[in-house]
């Protein structure tokens, strides 16, 4: 029995235009980033545009691999190219992971040397990094994918990093304390650091098809196991191909034999029952009683 569910594509179309608009805004700003830096002399605001063009890298990638992975399915990738979309999350993932050492490598010596920026250009291009950031931001958070959720976390990653120029920026137009910079840039690249490595630890996971939700394999499993007309299964599957839309497989037993009429009524209560979970796909198997399971492992 088989079931295939079509009506993610929109989904995917508009996660796709988020992906892309929210790419030619950062790299936009990131040119503005590196003119600013040179201008007001400040290293702080240097560094952001470094990261922040690897961002519009990385989220340019991730563009091109969630258009990618609306592809229809074909006969060499069956289940279509939704696992680019998580692959793509993975690289960003990683190259989020690998700016924010960077970061690190470069704000934790400034703390010996700190050095007094422009503070009104600092200030101005402050203010415009929070507003530009965070509604790009704003408009990756309401997206279901992880790419998107991996991608959010780079701009929030900036958003906070403007922040603390914005803070460090009005302080120093009062008191000469320059080391502020490189420890709110510690700070926040700390914070980020930690949120990444759990979404990456996440991306791994469903990377190597492990299940997406252990409450809900369970919940699928005492559902499947409720119906009457079923003595046990196995070869239960139960993993996703993005993060989004998930993958069940299994074997059921049943408890006796069904004729035609009836066994249809069964797959019909399965078909219902199952619909809840809003798989994308399910591949269910129904063995006779006295049936030999052809899956030996």
């Amino acid at each position: 029995m088989h079931r295939h569910n079509h009506n993610n594509s929109h989904s995917h179309d508009n996660s796709s235009s988020r992906i892309g608009w929210v790419f030619l805004l950062n790299i936009s700003f990131t040119i503005i980033e590196f003119v600013g830096g040179i201008l007001t002399n400040s290293t702080a605001i240097m560094a952001d545009a470094v990261h922040d063009l690897g961002d519009s890298l990385s989220i340019g990638i991730a563009w091109l691999l969630s258009k990618l992975g609306n592809k229809q399915t074909n006969q060499q990738f069956t289940y279509g190219y939704k696992r680019f979309s998580l692959f793509g999350a993975l690289i960003n993932g990683c190259v989020l992971i690998a700016g924010s050492i960077w970061i690190l490598f470069e704000a934790i010596p400034r703390l010996a040397e700190p050095q007094m920026p422009e503070t009104e250009g600092m200030l101005a291009l402050a203010i415009l990094g929070v507003l530009v950031n965070g509604y790009a931001a704003y408009k990756l958070s309401g997206g279901e994918t992880l790419n998107e959720r991996v991608l959010n976390w780079h701009l929030i990653e900036d958003v906070l990093g403007w922040v603390a120029v914005l803070i460090v920026a009005i302080v120093l137009m009062f008191v000469e304390w320059p080391i502020l910079d490189p420890l709110l840039s510690i700070g926040f690249t700390l914070f980020i650091l930690f949120n990444v490595v759990k979404n990456i630890r996440e991306t791994l996971k469903l990377f190597l098809q492990a299940t997406p939700n252990e409450t809900v394999q369970k919940e699928v499993e005492q559902a499947l196991l409720a119906f009457e007309e079923v003595s046990d299964l196995h070869h239960l599957h139960f993993w996703s191909l993005d993060g989004e839309q998930h993958v069940l497989t299994v074997h059921l037993a049943l408890s006796s034999m069904l004729e035609g009429e009836e066994m249809i009524a069964l797959k019909k209560k399965i078909s219902d029952h199952l619909k809840a979970y809003k798989l994308a796909h399910t591949t269910i198997e129904l063995e006779l009683p006295g049936e030999n399971c052809r899956d030996l492992s």
